[in-house]
């Protein structure tokens, strides 16, 4: 029987047969010096992102039909890198800084603060910060009767339960109410400084300190504003702002956080992003114990990043136009005995986008709005009969499964009464001194037509 071998000679430059096919490749290999099968490719690479994008962004700032024709005319795909741009906050191997890396950096200088993150919202800023602070299942967040239920709803999104603190006539947390609200679970104080308010911070830090808790400023209605001279967002341990298209600088959705300290500081990012992008060695093991947990991912949009950086920028000249308007008509104002102007914590420091009082009865209320509004006058109120609001802890209806009853809105007898008793007056920023006397003047007559006269000082209110 004759046996036939599997071995074959081997042909310099030829590779075995496939299986099958017959008859051997008659080409030399590449690697041996043979042709390249595929010399260049015969498409044109397009980038993912061109300029179609960019007509679609400034579509979205409103530019009208001729306008967007110019647009289209003056940008092609050639006037972009080879590659097009990139959206992303960790731009592997581009030399220039991501706008998330620009928007962090002019915060940190304009807050004077060491350490800042850019997030997708304001609601995202103070979760990551409650889990900064150890919010927790077991633990207990001490936040006001009043101010929007965002910074409520973060604790319990860490796994805390919120108790509601009373407010006084600032309308903002009342520092002599704190102390009963604390219990062994308390581990923060979350004052809000809302509606360009601030809330009256060395009495909350000093409590918060004698107690060993964090304090985390919820400052998304009060950017800019100052206590005693320092911004808020940097008096306590942790700063969340709400950068958006809602509050007074922003260009869509978006959010910051303040830190002081490098721990909390990693803890936020961790929360933030949970990639582990922010790390020095993304996939390294944990550097301490407690740097690693399960997080999910805030990171701010690079397009939100971009304009926010801007908006930054003008931050100072929105609030000093602000306060122009809100003194100029707070110092004519007349002074009546049936109405209470609300308290200001910081008369200087105030944001100043809202003027408000308290008449002394829902009768008074009803009938002051109707003829401010008459007198041409911005005037609005929570009253009773505008139904629920998320601004107000009894009507936080998504919190009601979290609360007990004894951390309820039934604490805040104070909030509800001021709260539904209030007249606001809304200032323009851009309102000339004429237009502001013209206010000032239109409230001066409804209020001394319903009021007794008690006289002003020279800085009014």
């Amino acid at each position: 029987m004759t046996v036939i071998s599997e071995k074959r000679p081997i042909v310099p430059g030829l590779r075995p047969p496939e299986f099958g096919s017959g008859t051997p490749p008659k080409e030399e290999l590449a690697i041996h010096g043979g042709p390249r099968a595929f010399r260049q490719p015969r498409g044109q690479p397009q980038p993912k992102i061109g300029t179609d994008e960019f007509l679609a962004i400034a579509r979205r700032f409103g530019f009208q039909p001729d306008a967007m024709a110019r647009l289209r005319g003056a940008v092609s795909v050639a006037d972009l890198p080879a590659d097009g741009p990139n959206f992303a906050k960790y731009r592997v191997g581009r030399p220039a800084p991501s706008a998330g890396s620009q928007f962090e950096a002019a915060a940190r200088e304009y807050f004077g603060s060491p350490y800042a993150l850019g997030v997708s919202s304001g609601t995202g800023a103070l979760h990551a910060a409650m889990v900064a602070v150890g919010a927790g299942p077991g633990k207990e967040v001490v936040v006001p009767g009043l101010g929007f239920l965002a910074t409520a709803m973060a604790a319990v999104l860490a796994g805390a339960t919120p108790v509601f603190c009373d407010v006084d006539d600032s309308l903002q947390m009342d520092p002599e109410k704190l102390e009963a609200c604390l219990s062994p679970r308390t581990v923060a104080l979350a004052p809000t400084h809302h509606w360009g308010g601030v809330a009256d911070m060395e009495p909350i830090i000093a409590i918060a300190r004698k107690h060993k808790l964090a304090v985390i400023e919820d400052c998304a209605q009060s950017p800019g504003a100052t206590y005693h001279g320092q911004r808020v967002g940097t008096i306590g341990d942790i700063g969340c702002f709400s950068i958006s298209a809602y509050k007074i600088i922003g260009a869509g959705e978006g959010g910051l956080v303040l830190a002081k300290d490098e721990r909390q500081f990693d803890r936020i990012n961790q929360l933030a992003e949970s990639g582990g992008l922010w790390r020095p060695d993304r996939f390294a093991p944990p550097r301490y114990e407690g740097e690693l947990f399960a997080g999910t991912n805030y990171r701010m949009s690079e397009l939100e990043a971009a304009a926010d950086v801007v908006q930054l920028g003008k931050l100072d000249a929105v609030v000093g136009r602000y306060r122009q308007a809100y003194h100029r008509i707070l110092g004519q104002l007349q002074r009546v005995r049936e109405v209470r102007p609300q308290r200001l914590n910081d008369r200087a420091g105030v944001l100043g986008y809202l003027l408000r009082f308290f008449p002394r009865t829902e009768g008074l209320r009803a009938k002051l709005l109707t003829a401010l509004r008459a007198e041409g006058v911005p005037a609005s109120s929570p009253g009773p009969d505008t139904g629920p609001d998320w601004h107000f802890c009894g009507d936080m209806f998504p919190l009601r499964p979290y609360l007990t009853t004894a951390s309820g809105p039934q604490r805040c007898q104070v909030a509800a009464d001021l709260y539904h008793r209030e007249i606001r007056i809304a200032i323009d920023q851009w309102w000339t001194s004429e237009d502001c006397d013209a206010v000032a003047k239109g409230i001066n007559k409804v209020l001394t037509a319903y009021g007794a006269a008690v006289g002003h000082t020279a800085v009014g209110w």
